[in-house]
């Protein structure tokens, strides 16, 4: 057997341990989840609507560690990789798991997560003997000394760790961009000879499959993946970028990639998170707040007030972020010279990430017929009610957990917001607070929409959206022809 097909048979073995060590533990900390009620509240911030456990994390993590333990047993026997050289960063990751787990369950302040994320990457350096010490021959510079490139790599691993936490919005949006990154790096790793990261990659992306599968499109078996999961997911990024960087890195002295830039390559694999995140805090910090105060101005919120559903949202910035890197592998396979490469990807994350938030965030704000158009097809993203959908939610939840207590909703308020409660007694009220729910977060709604998708009985939406327009909550985009509303809003101030 040639050592191509055991490597692939190795890490294909590996990955598949750790798919299945994920599928075992996830019920079982679903359940203590919800036992202890270790759950993620809906707020005024928040897109979800109900509160969802926070653990799937753990769940990732002892994926990865079971995949990584088989690889290494596996490595025993054949002795065709060194697994012992990941100490540092499976280490690296118990510490940023029980950093962000402790950020799950009792909050932890933004400068207590900075000083440990910074204390963990430095941790990787020293224990690994590896940094960013390399530009690669961009603009002319090569190795430096390690008074400069410590300070790099800790600023750039710091970044990717918050940079993943922040995109953590949207349901298979965090993990769905980390199984498409790790499955680029495992190919890049795999075409160089670097099994060890090779595996890990395709180890992480295989753990990451079974908790995505739940996140997306189970109902009752739902988990968010946490802190815990986005800061072990964010140290791993960190590792491999760190890899292909160093200066001896595997990939950046193969000879299929000599005339490759590799900064221009992590950069592209990661674009959508790195210049998302540069944007929101820039706006942030001209606004006067704090870069890590919690808003709604990512790429995705965007997407979701448009009124596109969580999963063709997830799937549209995958998507940017693939289209990146496929026009980075066009300007390498033309030829462009590694300064270009560099550029051309920098140009295509401004144009494709930045230039789709404020596109979209301009349609919203003036309520443009293009607007009108895009909450009207957005309305076929909701694929929810497909018999497809609905029999694989099933299939997710078959094992769900019976006997399970009820969550409890404690949200607080803003003092200036309308609060609307619904009587249980009162069907007029049960109805206006369908309608406010299916309403939030929507930049507009048609009220063809509304009839079809909210639940709220037909004939009683039109005389509650009257109301609410005398009311002040409920903005009138456009009318018909007979002077009925066509296309609502929420008012600003208005919470529920």
């Amino acid at each position: 057997m040639s050592i191509y097909i055991l490597n692939v048979i190795i890490i294909a073995a590996a990955s598949l341990m750790a798919l299945f060590a994920v599928r075992y533990a996830y019920f079982k900390i679903l359940k203590i989840a919800k036992d202890k009620d270790l759950v993620d509240n809906p707020d005024a911030r928040k897109l979800q609507k109900t509160p969802i456990p926070v653990m799937g994390g753990i769940a990732v993590f002892i994926g990865v560690v079971a995949g990584v333990l088989a690889g290494m047993v596996m490595n025993y026997f054949f002795g065709k990789s060194d697994l012992h050289s990941l100490l540092p960063i499976i280490l690296a990751m118990v510490i940023m798991l029980y950093t962000g787990a402790m950020d799950d369950i009792i909050g932890l302040t933004p400068r207590s997560r900075f000083i440990i994320e910074i204390f963990t990457v430095l941790g990787i350096i020293y224990a690994s003997g590896s940094c960013i010490d390399s530009f690669h021959g961009l603009w002319g510079v090569n190795g430096f000394n390690w008074y400069v490139a410590v300070p790099l790599t800790v600023f750039a691993g710091v970044g990717i760790i918050n940079a993943i936490n922040m995109i953590d919005g949207v349901n298979g949006l965090s993990s769905g961009l980390c199984i498409a990154c790790c499955i680029v790096y495992g190919c890049i790793f795999h075409s160089v000879g670097d099994i060890t990261n090779a595996m890990l990659a395709f180890i992480v992306a295989a753990s990451l499959f079974p908790f995505l599968l739940h996140n997306v499109f189970g109902l009752n078996s739902r988990m968010f993946i946490g802190d815990a999961g986005t800061m072990v997911m964010g140290i791993l990024i960190t590792w491999f970028t760190i890899c292909i960087l160093r200066s001896d890195s595997i990939v950046a002295l193969n000879h299929k990639f000599l005339d490759a830039n590799v900064i221009a390559v992590a950069l592209a694999v990661f674009s959508v998170p790195v210049f998302d995140t540069i944007r929101v805090m820039t706006m942030r910090i001209l606004k006067r707040m704090s870069p890590f105060h919690p808003d709604k101005t990512h790429l995705h919120h965007v997407f979701i007030n448009v009124g596109f559903s969580h999963s063709i949202t997830s799937l549209g910035e995958i998507g940017i972020n693939l289209i990146i890197f496929g026009i980075w592998l066009l300007a390498y396979h033309f030829e462009a010279s590694i300064d270009w490469q560099l550029y051309i990807v920098i140009l295509s994350a401004v144009i494709l990430v930045w230039g789709t938030y404020f596109f979209l965030s301009n349609q919203i704000k003036h309520h443009t017929d293009t607007m009108h158009k895009l909450a009207y097809y957005s309305i076929s993203t909701h694929l929810g009610h497909k018999n497809w959908w609905i029999w694989l939610q099933m299939l997710l939840d078959r094992r769900e957990i019976k006997d399970e207590k009820p969550f409890e909703v404690t949200v607080k308020q803003p003092s200036h917001v309308i609060i609307f409660d619904s009587d249980p007694e009162n069907y007029k009220d049960q109805d206006r607070k369908k309608i406010l729910e299916f309403m939030k977060g929507k930049a507009e709604v048609y009220v063809d929409d509304i009839e079809r998708r909210s639940g709220a009985e037909k004939l009683r939406i039109y005389p509650i959206l009257f109301e609410g327009e005398m009311s002040g909550y409920i903005k009138v985009i456009t009318r018909s022809g007979l002077g009925s509303p066509e296309i609502v809003t929420l008012a600003e101030d208005v919470s529920f």
